[in-house]
Parts: structure tokens; sequence; C-alpha cells
């Protein structure tokens, strides 16, 4: 028996922009599909977070809600920031789960099922991995050696057994999300470290997914300054210690 609309799940599909009127139409283009045709057991929505962009991008995500209203709701923030625009969209949502991917599809489509079927099942947080064995990922080699060194450094700090605290793929149940989000200082890259770091230390369920990942040439993402923003993060919790207590 098909479940009614009703009785399904919601999910919030949170895709933070910051000037990308080029991308985000193609992202849309590629993502409303596929949520038609793979997510049946769920009632959706896309979350469009413009945090700060100073192109149309804005104007663009206008355009994209106009066209499928009930598929489409757009946020906008005036302050630049991705973990501003995950804080905000994820603390706002009244759906049962809450994930977040970047513009750039860079992680397969066909792993948000898996994902988000992993919150269904009862873990607290579910992230995509790029370096969890199983995982195929097309990549620079400046890239691959920075991020296997950085979550060395996760795992060395914190005895931390997720495999990939950067890849822009992630899911969390509400329950989650309200209890843990509060407690995250960083507004940029540093928060997806910080939410898993976080979850886990604090006894929360972290499923850990294998994707297929393909960097995007034109990703805005600045390598070393992204690096030492999270170096100084990692600093900050190892020293600073973990905000509040272990989960009941």
């Amino acid at each position: 028996m098909t479940a009614s609309p009703a009785s399904k799940p919601t999910v919030d599909i949170v895709i933070p922009v910051y000037n990308e009127q080029h991308s985000l139409p193609r992202c849309v283009e590629r993502l409303r599909p596929f949520c038609q045709a793979m997510l049946d057991a769920y009632r959706w929505r896309i979350v469009i977070a413009d945090n700060g962009s100073v192109d149309d991008t804005h104007q663009v995500a206008v355009a994209q809600h106009l066209l499928f209203p009930e598929e489409v709701d757009i946020v906008h923030l005036d302050q630049k920031g991705r973990g501003r625009a995950l804080k905000r969209t994820w603390l706002g949502s009244e759906a049962d789960i809450v994930c977040y991917m970047d513009v750039d599809l860079s992680t397969e489509l066909e792993a948000l099922p898996v994902l988000l079927g992993a919150i269904r099942a009862g873990f607290d947080v579910a992230t995509g991995s790029r370096l969890k064995k199983g995982a195929k990922t097309a990549r620079s080699l400046k890239r691959e050696i920075t991020s296997r060194g950085y979550n060395l450094l996760v795992r060395l700090f914190f005895q931390t057994k997720f495999s990939d605290a950067q890849c822009g793929f992630k899911a969390a149940s509400r329950r989650a999300v309200q209890e843990l989000v509060p407690l995250i200082e960083n507004n940029n890259w540093f928060f997806d470290s910080e939410l898993l770091i976080l979850a886990e230390k604090k006894g929360y369920k972290v499923f850990d997914l294998p994707v297929a990942w393909v960097e995007d040439p034109d990703t805005r993402v600045k390598i070393v300054r992204t690096a030492l923003e999270d170096i100084r993060g990692l600093l900050r919790l190892r020293f600073g210690g973990i905000p509040g207590g272990r989960k009941e």
C-alpha cells in the first residue's frame, strides 16, 4: 500500500549559494527531476539559501521559486557564510529531516536517498565521504593531499571515527539540529567539521557514507584560506573544549 502524502516524512534540501547566478539554474534543473523520481517516500522541498550574493543570484533564485513555487523556496541572508546559511535554514525548518549539498552537485545524487534513509533509520547525522572505502573521487592532487592531511588531524585531535569532515553533503534529524547547531560557533566552512565533531563526541549516531564525487573546476572554495580557517577551528575545539555534555 502506498503511503499517503500526509504520512510521509518531510525533507528540506538546502542549497547554500554565494554568487552562483550561472550554476543555480543547472542545479535546480538536475535536482528537481531527481527528487521527483527518487524521493517518492518523502515530502520534500528545495531551499535556496542565498548568503550575501552580490551578483544576480537572488533574482535567479526568485525566478526558480516562481517557476516551481511548491518545490523551491528561498531564504536570503545579507551576510556571507555557508555555516551561517545552514544555521538559518536548518534551525528555521520544520521538516523531519534537513540536508544540504553544494550547488555544483559534485556528489552524485544517487547517494541522496541513502543519506536520507540513514536518518530515517535512526541515525542522528549522516555525511558523505570521499575518503571511506568504496568512495569514487576525481579531484586534483593538491586537494586530495590537503583533504587527507586535514582529516588525519581531525582524527589525531579528537579520535573521531567519521572519515571526511568536509564533504558538502550532509543530513540530520530535526532533533539533532535543534540540539547541536546552536552550539556551533563557526559561520563559514568549518561548520561541517564542527557539526560532526560535536555530534560524535556528544554521543550522537553518525552515518558515514562513501560517495562518488567529482571536483568542480569553477569551485568558489579557496583552499589555503579554508584550510587555515579549519585548523583554527580544530585548535579552538581541541584546547577550548567541547561545549555541553554528552547526549542523554
